[in-house]
């Protein structure tokens, strides 16, 4: 049998995120993965996810802010620049732009509201209706290259990564936890399977980052009973998304948020685009499920035509046939707040409802803070425990 003091379960932007932020407190930790880090079945893979600051709570545009150091910091340690700061346009009547202003000017985060006229004139590229809301700080950030430079910085502080090693269950012993997992789980780097490699890790604390995996695990952590009736509803969605072409080659665009009668978000590709075309997604247009083990990897043909109808009617500098499509996941809870929380030896970090990925070093920081006991009450929020709820 193996032994860690720290155990992740799960290797996407929460499980690197929390990783790096564990080994370089210089905690023993071990992280395991059911299949490969950034999975294309998870919620973490490809180039391009939208960095933002607006929200209409103030708290989390506090936590974006904080968030942003630490992007800063990871990305000055690996060496990777990870966040491109294209911009964002927040429009539409059910964004409502100003609001969203009124509460940037609270945190002292820099932005500007236009008209539509004029916002029509600086971006000629889309159709407004609606004021628009720019925040010239934010961007694209890249998973995938985030991942691997928070996994590189653990590793070289002493952190374990093991590859397609499921957890079939976990149970309480003493004050730790047992893992069990698959026989022959193999090491990063590692070309042929370690077949001497245990099938269980005993820990001293396991903070499980599964996403859309969590609701099926959830009967498998040896969770007090109390504590798995105060978790939110989970609901995991197999998301859409469609690359279409720039008609000029322009590119960068900024990113987009537009809510009218759909919600519709846009970004740069990236290289998942060959840098050749927006990322346009109808958010949770996709199909509900109980746990990522139902994704089919399908595109929804009725998702498709809705998406490019809107394409056609609200982005002229695009061409309304998309070149590229893809699947991922969001995990929800029923008000889109996170959940992370601990008890006893394990600590949830997850879901994120489809926002979280802009946060995913501060909530690796939060996780660490939560598993290890450090200021708990500064770090997290208490929106995000449901355990201290009646």
């Amino acid at each position: 049998m193996k032994s860690s003091r720290y155990v992740v379960l799960g290797a996407g932007l929460m499980g690197a995120a929390t990783a790096w932020q564990l080994a370089s407190r210089g905690e023993e930790v071990t992280v395991v993965e059911r299949d490969v880090p950034g999975s294309a079945r998870g919620s973490s893979h490809g180039s391009a996810r939208i960095f933002r600051y607006a929200y209409p709570d103030p708290a989390y545009v506090r936590m974006v802010v904080h968030a942003e150091a630490l992007w800063e910091q990871l990305g000055r340690s690996s060496g990777r620049r990870l966040l491109q700061r294209v911009g964002c346009l927040d429009h539409g009547p059910a964004r409502d732009p100003a609001t969203l202003a009124r509460v940037l000017d609270r945190v002292r985060v820099e932005h500007s509201l236009y008209p539509a006229q004029r916002a029509r004139e600086l971006w000629p590229q889309f159709d407004f209706t609606t004021s628009v809301l720019h925040q010239p700080g934010a961007g694209v950030l890249d998973p995938r290259s985030t991942i691997e430079a928070a996994l590189d910085l653990a590793v070289a502080a002493g952190a374990r990564v093991l590859e397609n090693w499921p957890v079939a269950s976990l149970r309480r012993k003493g004050a730790g936890v047992i893992l069990y997992g698959p026989d022959g789980a193999t090491s990063a780097g590692t070309a042929e399977p370690e077949t001497t490699e245990p099938e269980t890790i005993e820990a001293e604390h396991v903070i499980v980052t599964a996403g859309g995996w969590l609701p099926e695990l959830l009967g498998d952590l040896d969770l007090p009973g109390d504590f798995v009736r105060k978790l939110p509803r989970f609901t995991v969605m197999q998301e859409n998304a469609y690359h279409f072409p720039y008609r000029d080659g322009q590119q960068p665009w900024p990113a987009v948020i537009h809510m009218d009668r759909m919600q519709i978000y846009a970004l740069p590709g990236g290289r998942d685009a060959g840098f050749t075309g927006q990322k346009i997604a109808e958010f949770n247009g996709g199909l509900p499920m109980r746990s990522a083990s139902e994704q089919t990897g399908l595109i929804d043909a009725a998702n498709r035509s809705r998406v490019v109808a809107y394409v056609r009617e609200n982005l002229p500098g695009l061409v309304p046939e998309p070149y590229a499509e893809t699947t991922c996941l969001f995990t929800n809870t029923p008000d889109e707040h996170f959940v992370l929380d601990r008890a006893g030896a394990v600590t949830i970090a997850s879901p994120c409802s489809g926002h979280g990925a802009k946060f995913a070093p501060l909530i690796g920081s939060m996780a660490a803070d939560l598993a290890t006991g450090g200021s708990v009450a500064e770090s997290v929020p208490a929106f995000f425990r449901p355990s201290l709820s009646r």
